[in-house]
């Protein structure tokens, strides 16, 4: 292991230049040394939606028009939108003069590159030998990098400005004369840093031959910020958010009465990637955890606070519940067929081609004689789109959606007798009707599907429950 960490800022933290500044890069983890850090820094807040789509609402930024559309006046538009909105961060992070000129250079030399792969990518695919189709990912993948490229450039030399001696680190890949795995462009761009006087702010996408986007879509940052802490052998990984990862949302349960996990596990990590929750995607936290490398989870706008870690190998002192989690907008989606019995694989494999056809996130599942129902976080939109496939594949069927929340009780060992009872009934005391419910037998998660608007009252009741004590320790045990 190196004596560095290798810490990711999200977009929302990036997006407050001075607390990043103040908060984090002059409180660093280890005492007395600013260096020893590599950065990875996330688009500001809201800019890769404009560049691709929304990503809860799914509404179409430059990427989404670009590929539905194909026309420039749809597309060109939302670039420039994005050109203005980036143009008044930069206004608002640097005071008139050189830097601030340097700085919209460099972005307006971006953005005007881009715009010409467009408009020649868009006249190209007029002839008929040529498909627009088959070039759409590396599109995505090269409107993403602007975002990144924007804050880490920005940040680099704002830090730069303020004394620190920070190095744009660009992995994007931009007008790179050869293509490069992953793992080769992080080891070429770090080759000669020198960490003990040199500060990286590095890109939170990276260019790699095989694409980053096609498998982790928006969690590419984590996989950047990932094999970063893995192939600089990192003492440890830290993610600084806008918020604690607590025993459950604050604004749901109270603020005096959710409290940071402080401990906790990749297990339960990923139970939370699961739900939507962003505390790091699956596969980026894999690297971490087979390479031995812990990852805290801090508040940026609580520095003095130690977060909370996670590691490979926790496991709570006694069976418990560490937090509770839950999912709004959720649409289950439920084929009924009597030919199914039997012969339920085939149907499960038919359905599954379906979905992954559309990208759908697949939360939960449930399965009997001759009914599958699954749980997709999606939207409205592609929600649309996956009945009118399945309604075409399964003509005999009985195909219904409705929309619901999931609420989950998670801990790194909840292997007790009694907590699936205590969580039943402290979500029927408050007139709450379960739909559906799961546990497998790894048991670090309960999930509880009710009507969506009986999901405040679920998570408060598990919460005080479950993990609310007088004493406000993180969670409440329930083997003695």
């Amino acid at each position: 292991m190196g004596q560095h960490t290798v810490e990711k800022i999200g977009g929302t933290s990036m997006s407050d230049y001075r607390s990043v500044r103040d908060n984090i890069i002059f409180k660093p983890t280890q005492v007395n040394n600013m260096y020893q850090r590599i950065f990875v820094v996330s688009a500001y807040a809201g800019m890769t939606d404009k560049l691709l789509e929304h990503k809860k609402t799914g509404d179409a930024g430059v990427f989404a028009l670009f590929a539905q559309e194909r026309k420039q006046n749809n597309w060109f538009p939302a670039l420039q939108d994005v050109r203005t909105a980036m143009l008044e961060i930069n206004h608002t992070l640097f005071e008139a003069g050189e830097l601030r000129e340097k700085a919209n250079a460099f972005l307006n030399s971006r953005l005007k590159e881009a715009q010409e792969c467009l408009e020649d990518l868009h006249r190209l695919c007029q002839h008929g030998h040529f498909s627009i189709s088959e070039h759409l990912a590396t599109v995505r993948e090269m409107l993403a990098s602007l975002g990144e490229a924007h804050s880490a450039w920005n940040t680099a030399h704002l830090l730069k400005r303020d004394g620190v001696n920070a190095v744009f680190v660009d992995l994007t890949g931009w007008n790179s004369p050869s293509h490069m795995s992953l793992d080769e462009r992080i080891v070429d761009a770090f080759k000669d840093i020198d960490l003990s006087k040199e500060l990286p702010i590095a890109t939170g996408y990276a260019h790699s031959e095989t694409g980053l986007m096609s498998t982790f879509d928006r969690g590419y940052s984590e996989m950047t910020f990932s094999r970063i802490a893995v192939l600089t052998e990192a003492h440890e990984a830290v993610i600084h958010k806008e918020f604690h990862l607590s025993s459950a949302d604050p604004r749901l349960v109270g603020e005096k009465n959710a409290v940071p996990i402080g401990r906790t596990n990749y297990d339960v990590a990923d139970q939370l990637a699961n739900l939507g929750m962003e505390a790091i995607h699956p596969k980026a936290a894999k690297g971490l955890r087979q390479s031995g490398i812990s990852l805290r989870v801090k508040n940026t706008f609580e520095p003095d606070h130690t977060g909370t870690l996670i590691t490979g190998d926790y496991v709570s002192d006694a069976p418990c519940v560490e937090i509770i989690a839950g999912c709004r907008g959720v649409f289950a989606v439920e084929l009924f067929d009597q030919d199914m019995a039997g012969d339920i694989d085939k149907f499960d494999v038919d359905i599954l081609k379906v979905l992954r056809q559309f990208h759908a996130h697949i939360i939960a599942k449930d399965i009997n004689a001759n009914t599958i129902t699954h749980y997709l976080a999606i939207n409205l939109k592609t929600l649309k789109r996956v009945m009118r496939v399945l309604h075409e594949r399964f003509a005999d069927a009985e195909i219904t959606q409705r929309k619901v929340a999931i609420v989950s009780a998670i801990g790194s060992d909840m292997k007790t007798t009694g907590m699936l009872a205590k969580a039943v009934k402290a979500i029927a005391e408050q007139d709450v009707n379960v739909l559906a419910m799961h546990q497998s037998m790894r048991q670090v998660d309960m999930q509880f599907v009710v009507d969506e608007e009986d999901y405040e009252k679920a998570i408060c009741s598990l919460h005080k429950e479950l993990v609310e004590v007088h004493n406000h320790g993180s969670a409440i045990c329930l083997a003695s």
